[in-house]
């Protein structure tokens, strides 16, 4: 499915990620991980085609296709969807009709018709019902007054609609009490298929203790410096980064 190698990619001149190799498979739910500051919603930005960042080596394949060559419409059209940390509000756009240009965008793109108002606010139901969403929030305009925990179980609501192969979630746990975390976890875990994969990223363990991922990326300088399996997230609880940190710095020192 997302296959990256030797990523390399810098802001302003100061290269961020340095070298990352992952490769995503449908079915999976993979967790990156690492301290403030290690390169991890830079991951993100660039894999969605944030065009502040500047891709400066390696590749990125999604389905086969270049995906760094792709504009963001496109990839998302492909299926990536990306989980904002801290989601935009727009206001003056409902919700209602926010969503379904981006549907008929996406049915567009493959040479299909658009999906008559019906349908689409039936599936909006059905997709409403997973996450939880109050009626109200989906009449009103994109995260206008919204909560915190409210704008994060709208991202999964838009990610519920637009059924994305790969959806990265940047710090979805940020900002939310553990009644919210567990309704948007759930509604992760709803979704998750064969066909799908999810790549979670976050500071702490706690997310990982709804939403469960096979394996788990230390990034770390730039890189992926460490991975293994859910056990690895509870040792980082336990210990921190820093033994991880210290691990790092002493091979560099030697090399």
């Amino acid at each position: 499915m997302l296959k990256v190698n030797n990523l390399r990619a810098e802001i302003n001149g100061k290269e961020i990620l340095k070298g990352i190799n992952l490769e995503v498979r449908p079915g999976e739910v993979h967790a990156i991980m690492g301290p403030n500051g290690s390169g991890k919603s830079t991951l993100s930005m660039v894999l969605a085609g944030n065009p502040a960042y500047e891709v400066t080596g390696g590749t990125a394949e999604f389905y086969g296709k270049d995906l760094l060559a792709m504009p963001p419409e496109v990839r998302s059209h492909e299926g990536l969807f990306l989980g904002f940390q801290y989601p935009v509000e727009i206001p003056g756009v409902s919700m209602v009709n926010f969503m379904r240009a981006a549907v008929n965008a996406k049915r567009e793109y493959f040479g299909e018709p658009p999906m008559s108002a019906t349908d689409f606010l039936k599936m909006m139901r059905e997709k409403r019902a997973i996450v939880e969403l109050d009626n109200k929030l989906a009449s009103r305009s994109v995260n206008e007054g919204f909560s915190g925990g409210e704008k994060k179980r709208n991202e999964i609501f838009q990610m519920a609609v637009l059924e994305p192969k790969l959806s990265i979630l940047d710090e979805t746990d940020s900002g939310l009490d553990i009644d919210a975390l567990r309704v948007v976890a759930e509604g992760v875990n709803k979704l998750k298929s064969d066909n799908n994969a999810t790549i979670v990223i976050t500071h702490y363990q706690r997310l990982l203790d709804y939403i469960k991922p096979e394996f788990i990326h230390i990034l770390y300088k730039g890189r992926i410096v460490m991975t293994g399996g859910p056990e690895l997230a509870l040792e980082l609880e336990e210990r921190g980064y820093d033994w991880i940190k210290q691990q790092v710095d002493n091979e560099e020192v030697k090399g």
